[in-house]
């Protein structure tokens, strides 16, 4: 077999080889893979963003200071931003369900110490009308079930009272009853 040849059968086998891989590569390609992040973008942008709020933890956490965490989140949520609670800590004397609010101080008690809010009641004996629930609102002057459901009603559909004015909003608090709690109640 001379040179000639050779290169004709060797240009006919090339041929054919690429013939076949031509033949395979009309062949539907396998989908491609969704690529999970993009995914997760594509719902995360449909969700509307919370607002962030400010709170500062303090006492027997991991990193005391202020933390960020997003509108609805309770006093565990903050207490986990602020690194967790230190072994040792007293978490049975604060109310990790409680909703926390822009602004709000958490302390973590360590053993034997005493904590600055109980049920709404603030150091000093007064009432914290948008932390107190409607049991602790009943201990007013003048306030029963239904006044203190209507404060915290009020108070989780339209959010946290700024000033003391603001309880007027509420039906069933005029300018004498708001006058007759005025010096028990605080809005921090």
């Amino acid at each position: 077999m001379g040179r000639t040849q050779a290169m004709a059968i060797g240009l006919a086998l090339v041929a054919v080889l690429v013939g076949a891989g031509l033949g395979t590569s009309a062949d539907p390609l396998p989908p491609p893979v969704a690529d999970e992040t993009v995914a997760d973008e594509t719902v995360a942008d449909d969700e509307p963003e919370l607002p962030i709020l400010a709170v500062h933890v303090s006492g027997w956490v991991t990193n005391p200071g202020v933390v960020e965490v997003a509108e609805g989140s309770i006093v565990a949520d903050a207490v986990a931003a602020a690194g967790g609670a230190l072994e040792g800590a007293v978490l049975e004397s604060i109310n990790l369900a409680a909703p926390v609010l822009d602004g709000d101080h958490i302390q973590v008690p360590g053993p034997g110490e005493a904590i600055a809010v109980t049920g709404g009641q603030e150091e000093g004996g007064l009432i914290s009308v948008n932390r107190a629930d409607a049991t602790a609102l009943e201990a007013l002057p003048g306030v029963g079930p239904v006044l203190a459901g209507r404060i915290v009603a009020h108070r989780e559909t339209n959010g946290p009272f700024q000033v003391v004015e603001d309880l007027l909003e509420v039906p069933g608090i005029g300018e004498a009853k708001l006058a007759s709690i005025r010096d028990l109640i605080v809005v921090p």
